[in-house]
């Protein structure tokens, strides 16, 4: 009999639900402990109801040396053994778990509450039984004895008007011996509603998953329902796709260096940057009208097409743009004020970054080659390829670093697109989403690998949908880079990850 193996799939493309095989739950943990030590990431885990008092997990693994993906399914009851002790990335997964069905990891070492909403079964309570918080926050921390520790607590209202999140420091003097952060101010429930789609709501949904991501999460929904659905999306569509993620990415990585320098209390650069993040922002609005690009991705292609005069003017304002991003970022490197405070600060060791699974600038600041785009490609991907950013430090200044190489490359890319524009339509119709199918969607988006993955009933509509921001990889890494800091080391921490709060709690 030949030995059963987890499934390999494809980014983009779809597969029949009956053809993911089912593993006993030993078998299934093995496959999945083995998988990681050799390499692999666990790039989702979740479930799903069985009908019959039993749940289904299933389990993403992506081996990124190969650009391998592969997926693997177990039945379980309301119990069984965790994999975190063992696969510390998993330890998210199975507390969203636990906190949706009420499916208890046993052996999980810190089964604190996730997103702080009531449990998906009929009635449930978060945690999945009835003496589940009720309130976001509400829950035990973590901590340490001893006469001089004390504890420092930040948020979830914090100055200025940014998204919620609490921070609980464990502090001896001004070094920070343990971050503990809970998020789930902000869930919407939006992976509760998905079932049932497509719909004419469905994208909206996905533009609105975290606001700053807007192009990766409506790319990452398209795709899947292109693969669900057998279309070919034309090569002009994927082109504007591609040069529209990379807008986002410039936006982005412009912004958090100037906030980064902000942090460290040099305004020239923060200023400056601040102003070039718009410019990018108004290049996309040129577009679609949006400078978040609303309305720019469909199923099928794009809603919208450039002309020969707005792709000369993009090429001419993004040209101008990126010479005085160049100009701005020469001012950090050329300052050594700023590099005391950037270098050595809020490290993250190659080897944590490996075991937490984490991905994006952050994992790349390390050492670890990880981008979507090369690994796992696909759309105008396949035939163009953007090299990796990487840098060795794994610190505040690494990270920096590698957002200043990415917009190099990202702002040539782009300008290789626009000179090289395929002719032809942008947009497709998209036929009904085939039954009983599951498809996998990577994309690189600004902060690192966007995941989602759809199942199909026998009617063709949505019956599981899971999304999988970067933050929820990337939260842990920035509770192990805060220890043995000083507790003024958060704010450059924290905005050297700038990780999503929306993303997280969905």
């Amino acid at each position: 009999m030949a030995t059963k193996i987890p499934l390999r799939v494809y980014n983009g493309r779809s597969q029949q639900m009956e053809d993911i095989p089912v593993f006993s739950e030993q078998a299934f943990r093995e496959q999945i402990l083995a998988a990681v030590r050799s390499g692999a990431r666990l790039a989702a885990l979740f479930a799903r109801e069985t009908g019959r008092g039993n749940f289904k997990l299933t389990a993403l693994l992506a081996q990124n040396a190969g650009g391998v993906l592969s997926v693997l399914e177990t039945v379980v009851g309301k119990t069984y053994q965790s994999l975190t002790p063992e696969c510390p990335q998993a330890a998210v997964f199975e507390r969203e778990i636990f906190e949706q069905w009420g499916v208890l990891p046993e052996g999980h070492c810190w089964l604190k509450p996730l997103r702080f909403h009531g449990g998906y079964s009929a009635g449930g309570k978060a945690g999945g039984c009835e003496n589940g918080p009720d309130f976001p926050g509400v829950m035990d921390y973590y901590q340490l004895a001893g006469s001089e520790v004390h504890e420092v607590a930040v948020g979830p209202v914090h100055a200025g008007v940014i998204e919620p999140g609490h921070f609980r420091f464990q502090c001896l003097g001004e070094e920070v011996l343990h971050l503990e952060i809970s998020l789930g101010y902000q869930h919407r429930g939006v992976e509760r509603v998905l079932p049932g789609g497509p719909d004419k709501r469905t994208i909206h949904y996905m533009e609105t998953l975290a606001g700053d991501t807007t192009i990766g999460h409506a790319l990452a929904y398209c795709q899947l329902h292109e693969a669900l659905a057998g279309c070919r999306v034309p090569a002009r569509a994927q082109a504007l796709r591609a040069i529209a993620l990379e807008l986002e990415r410039l936006a982005n990585h412009t912004g958090d260096l100037g906030a980064l320098a902000a942090d460290t209390g040099y305004l020239p650069a923060a200023f400056f940057c601040g102003r070039l993040r718009g410019d990018f922002l108004n290049l996309t609005a040129s577009i679609c009208g949006s400078r978040f690009g609303r309305n720019l991705i469909c199923p099928g292609g794009t809603l919208h097409d450039l002309r020969a005069d707005q792709i000369e003017n993009i090429q001419r304002s993004l040209a101008a743009t990126v010479k005085d991003v160049k100009t701005a970022v020469r001012l950090l490197w050329n300052t050594p004020s700023v590099l005391a405070r950037l270098e050595d600060t809020g490290r993250l060791r190659r080897k944590d970054c490996e075991h937490l699974g984490l991905v994006g600038p952050a994992a790349r600041a390390c050492g670890l080659e990880r981008d979507v785009r090369y690994e796992f490609p696909a759309g105008m991907y396949t035939v163009t390829h953007i090299p990796i950013a990487t840098w060795h430090t794994g610190d505040v200044f690494g990270r920096a670093y590698v957002r200043w190489l990415e917009i190099q490359r990202s702002a040539a890319f782009v300008q290789e697109q626009l000179l090289s524009l395929p002719v032809g339509p942008v947009r497709r119709e998209t036929k009904k989403t085939n039954a009983c199918q599951m498809a996998v969607s990577l994309v690189e988006g600004w902060r690192g690998e966007i995941c989602h993955v759809a199942m199909t009933d026998e009617a063709g509509r949505f019956s599981r949908y899971k999304v999988v921001d970067p933050s929820l990889h990337n939260w842990m890494g920035l509770a192990l880079a805060m220890r043995s800091q000083q507790i003024s080391d958060f704010p450059l921490c924290n905005k050297s990850f700038n990780l999503s709060y929306c993303g997280h709690d969905l």
